[in-house]
C-alpha cells in the first residue's frame, strides 16, 4: 500500500490540498490508488458481487468517498476509507437484492478468499457485516484488519505497514478476529 518516497511526497501534497478544500485533489489522490482499488474490487467480486463489475464497484466507491467529505490523513487512511466504502456498497447491494437467506443450519465460512465457494454471497456479506459490527464494538483494530483484508483485499504486509505493527501482529489480530467472527456467525445460524 505504500509507494516510493517520491510517490509518498506527492501523495502528501495531495492530502494537504484536500485539507485546504481543493476539490480536484481528492480525484487526483483517487487516481494514484486506482489500481489498488481495482485489485480490491476484483477480489470482492470473485466472492460474488451480484450485478457489479470491477469498474462499477470502484466508481461507486469513489462516489461514496467524495460524498463522505472525509479528508484522508495518508495513503493507508484513504485505502481504509475505500475498503469501508466497498463494504457498505456490498452490504447495501445485498440488502437491496433481498438475499437474506439466514434460515436453518450452520453456514460454512472460511474467511479466506482463496478458499471461498459461497452459495449465497449476498447473505454471507450481510451476516459478516453484522458480525463485524459486533467486533467493532469490542475491538476496532481487529475489525479494521478484517475489513482491510476481507473487503479491501490487502495483504498482511500492507495492513502491517498501515497499522505500524509487525506482520506477526497482524496474523495474531487476524486469528483473533476470525475466531470471534466464526463464533458470531455460528451463533446467528443455529
Amino acid at each position: 500500500m505504500n509507494g516510493t518516497d517520491s510517490e509518498t511526497d506527492g501523495f502528501s501534497d495531495l492530502l494537504d490540498r484536500i485539507a485546504k478544500g481543493d476539490s480536484a485533489a481528492l480525484g487526483e489522490a483517487y487516481s494514484t490508488v486506482y489500481a489498488e482499488m481495482k485489485r480490491s474490487a476484483r477480489s470482492q467480486l470473485r466472492r460474488g458481487g451480484g450485478s457489479f463489475n470491477t469498474t462499477a464497484l470502484v466508481n461507486e466507491t469513489y462516489l461514496r468517498i467524495v460524498n463522505s467529505r472525509m479528508a484522508p490523513k495518508d495513503r493507508g487512511h484513504l485505502l481504509g476509507i475505500a475498503a469501508n466504502a466497498m463494504r457498505q456498497i456490498l452490504v447495501d447491494h445485498a440488502r437491496h437484492v433481498g438475499a437474506q437467506k439466514r434460515g436453518g443450519g450452520l453456514m460454512h465460512l472460511t474467511l479466506d478468499a482463496s478458499q471461498m465457494q459461497i452459495a449465497d454471497p449476498a447473505g454471507e456479506v450481510l451476516s459478516l457485516d453484522d458480525a463485524l459490527s459486533e467486533l467493532e464494538k469490542i475491538d476496532p483494530v481487529l475489525a479494521k484488519v478484517v475489513e482491510w483484508r476481507y473487503f479491501g483485499g490487502y495483504s498482511e504486509r500492507e495492513i502491517a505497514e498501515n497499522l505500524e505493527v509487525t506482520e506477526r501482529t497482524v496474523q495474531r489480530y487476524w486469528r483473533k478476529a476470525r475466531a470471534f467472527l466464526l463464533v458470531q456467525l455460528a451463533d446467528n445460524h443455529v
